[in-house]
């Protein structure tokens, strides 16, 4: 099963690498696709759009608390003379990078950071721009004895009521509390092949399905998906993939326009909008419930009692 799960993706990688080279654009054509292209090594992070976007960035550290966490990044940019608050898990360009910001995986002190750098937005009336990009927070020992939990939960509770424009963009992995944390905002955007869930599909196939290898079933199980979300009703809308630079270009033109627009309401209006949002993500009616496909891929599987 694992030979046959390491030839599916070295496949597709070559098929990845094959239309990148032809400068063709990569069609995603399942939901298994795109959790493979949201993974992709070498696909533009955080980092790598906030240099794109911004005409000058200075990164800020630390949470004033414990410590820096290499693996959220945030400061303050400029885009077209408008200052504004970035922030964006950090996976890394390369494998030296990646060990150095844990894969994307953060610990309190990155959220704790972030939190920081929201409230000084507040204060000094910036907007915030997120970028997410991390299969979930670090659940290690010491991340846990630092308090992960109190300190995602803290942002969600914050973020929810910040008084200044918050916008959120799914820019590659969206995976649990870990993306949560700083992903409450006015608007939430992703990138055509990003995925967004409360959990991966290889945890879902090993808890609910009882087996690993059914990892692709899952994730069409799943819906985690822009489309999918986007008919859900969960994100505003999907950002279209081209090059790094075109982009980055759509991104930024989508900054601009929101703010433009949000800036102009009070912050009284954002935060009674915002909590109107969140409270409705989740309302069904009509049409194939949600959780039947989820029921659908249980009949397929033995091993579920």
């Amino acid at each position: 099963m694992a030979d046959e799960k390491k030839q599916v993706l070295q496949e597709t990688v070559e098929h990845m690498e094959s239309m990148l080279s032809n400068n063709q654009k990569f069609e995603a054509k399942s939901s298994w696709d795109c959790v493979l292209l949201s993974r992709q090594s070498g696909r533009p992070g955080a980092k790598a759009f906030i240099s794109m976007i911004c005409d000058q960035f200075m990164e800020l550290h630390g949470d004033r608390s414990y410590g820096d966490d290499p693996a959220m990044i945030g400061g303050i940019g400029t885009v077209e003379g408008r200052a504004i608050t970035f922030i964006g898990n950090r996976k890394g360009a390369n494998f030296r990078e990646n060990v150095s910001c844990n894969y994307g995986m953060s610990n309190p002190e990155g959220y704790r950071k972030a939190l920081r750098l929201a409230k000084q937005a507040e204060k000094f009336g910036r907007p915030v721009v997120c970028f997410i990009d991390t299969p979930g927070a670090y659940p290690g020992l010491g991340s846990e004895e630092r308090g992960i939990g109190q300190a995602i939960a803290q942002n969600l509770k914050v973020f929810s009521t910040l008084k200044t424009p918050v916008l959120c963009f799914i820019i590659g992995e969206g995976g649990s509390g870990g993306a949560l944390g700083i992903g409450i905002g006015d608007k939430l955007y992703m990138l055509e092949n990003a995925v967004y869930s409360v959990i991966t599909p290889e945890g879902f196939a090993s808890i609910l399905l009882r087996d690993p290898s059914k990892a692709k079933e899952a994730a069409e199980a799943m819906k985690m998906t822009s489309h999918h979300l986007k008919e859900f009703g969960v994100i505003h809308d999907i950002i279209e993939e081209k090059s790094p630079e075109e982009t980055a270009r759509l991104i930024k033109e989508t900054i601009i326009r929101d703010l433009d627009n949000l800036c102009s309401k009070p912050p009284e209006h954002l935060v009674r909008y915002r909590l109107k949002k969140i409270r409705g993500i989740g309302e069904v009616s009509g049409g194939k419930e949600w959780w039947q496909p989820l029921l659908e891929v249980f009949a397929k599987t033995q091993s579920f009692r």
